[in-house]
């Protein structure tokens, strides 16, 4: 099967690979995939690398038994083993690699995660390959992605890559877990992503990886909304790319979405995380859902968990608890109690004060599908 043709792609290589062991960087697998960058440049394609393993790359340099790792010897570990993933990479390339390290509030702040598109197109521009990866030396739980199968997924989007290539332990999707089923089947193609998908998707076999299948198709979901064709591979077998670079499949192709969603829109729905709740009536269901309205303070019965103003928030049926909406709120969940259900004219008249009508503008909105 032959696939579509490709301009840019962003490839992620998970730490089952970079550090197989966990006893620092290995070339064993990554000799195949280097190769395949390399032919990639010389055909005239553009590459981002999204290289998991500074944890893995870091490990053996401390004197730590068993697998209870404390949080904070995860990130010297980081700190050491990102200078050796990136050394480990740059030894393979005659062209000049760059290092871009990013944290999910990196990417969720419009400006700063325009400012990450700006900076990996300069990069591309003049010939550097971007190897980009989570800051785990530094981020906190609340500002990290959590796996680099979706970091890579949020990397493709953020730079308009035409294909996303998720280099694992295993070939592809398969319609049983290939570990306890002989007769699995790998499943070549994935038209629609539904829940039935997610059901298939199991655990991951690596000791030293964070992301299984589920964050793979997570990845999968949130790049081929964005117009992404996206591919899982078995990065151990270096046949994999040869197939690759006759434009076949070597895997699981999850197909691009014929109409994706634009940059924004895809930012605030994949990218964002809600840090709270609004609930709305049927009046303001139905204002938002059929006649592209901006949500108002009238319609909103009920608020849920704490925000600040510039938060992104879920909007949903205060009648049934259906997810309406994800969009960027302009009030606190403090102000809103105090304002929400009534008019901008009775709010003036109690409070003194005119409010912003639109809680959330139409703009920063982005509604759910009925059957999401």
């Amino acid at each position: 099967m032959k696939i579509p043709a490709w301009r840019r792609a962003v490839i992620k290589v998970g730490s089952a690979l970079i550090a197989p062991d966990g006893n620092g960087c290995s070339s064993k697998y990554l000799l195949a995939i280097a190769r395949f960058i390399n032919e990639c440049r010389e055909r005239g394609q553009e590459i981002v690398l999204v290289s998991s393993g500074s944890v893995a790359a870091g490990r053996h340099h401390f004197k730590v038994e068993g697998n209870n790792t404390p949080v904070v010897l995860k990130k010297a570990m980081a700190a050491v083993g990102q200078t050796q993933v990136m050394e480990s990479w740059s030894r393979f390339f005659d062209f000049p690699c760059a290092q871009v390290l990013m944290t999910h509030d990196d990417l969720r702040e419009r400006e700063r995660y325009i400012s990450i598109r700006n900076t990996v197109n300069a990069l591309l521009e003049h010939g550097i390959m971007p190897i980009a990866n989570e800051n785990d030396a530094l981020a906190t739980d609340d500002l990290k992605v959590g796996d680099n199968d979706n970091l890579a997924a949020m990397v493709a989007t953020v730079v308009d890559a035409d294909a996303l290539f998720i280099c694992s332990d295993i070939d592809g999707l398969f319609d049983k877990d290939p570990n306890k089923n002989k007769d699995a089947t790998l499943l070549p193609v994935v038209e629609e992503i539904d829940q039935s998908i997610y059901a298939l998707a199991g655990g991951s076999a690596s000791a030293v990886g964070t992301g299984g299948m589920r964050t793979k198709v997570e990845a999968a979901e949130k790049a081929t909304a964005h117009g992404i064709d996206t591919y899982i591979l078995n990065g151990r077998k270096g046949s994999k790319f040869e197939v690759l670079l006759r434009n076949e499949n070597p895997g699981t192709l999850f197909k691009a979405k014929e109409n994706p969603l634009s940059n924004k829109k895809h930012w605030l729905r994949h990218t964002l995380i809600a840090q709270g709740e609004i609930l709305v009536d049927s009046g303001a269901v139905d204002a938002l859902r059929n006649e592209g309205e901006s949500l108002l303070t009238s319609g909103i019965v009920g608020i849920e968990g704490n925000f600040d103003r510039g938060d992104a928030v879920l909007i949903r049926s205060a009648e049934n608890m259906e997810t309406i909406a994800k969009g960027i709120c302009r009030y606190s969940s403090h102000e809103l109690i105090h304002i929400k259900g009534q008019s901008g004219s009775a709010i003036a008249e109690a409070y003194g004060y005119s409010p912003i009508s639109e809680v959330i503008h139409r703009d920063d909105l982005m509604l759910w599908r009925k059957n999401d």
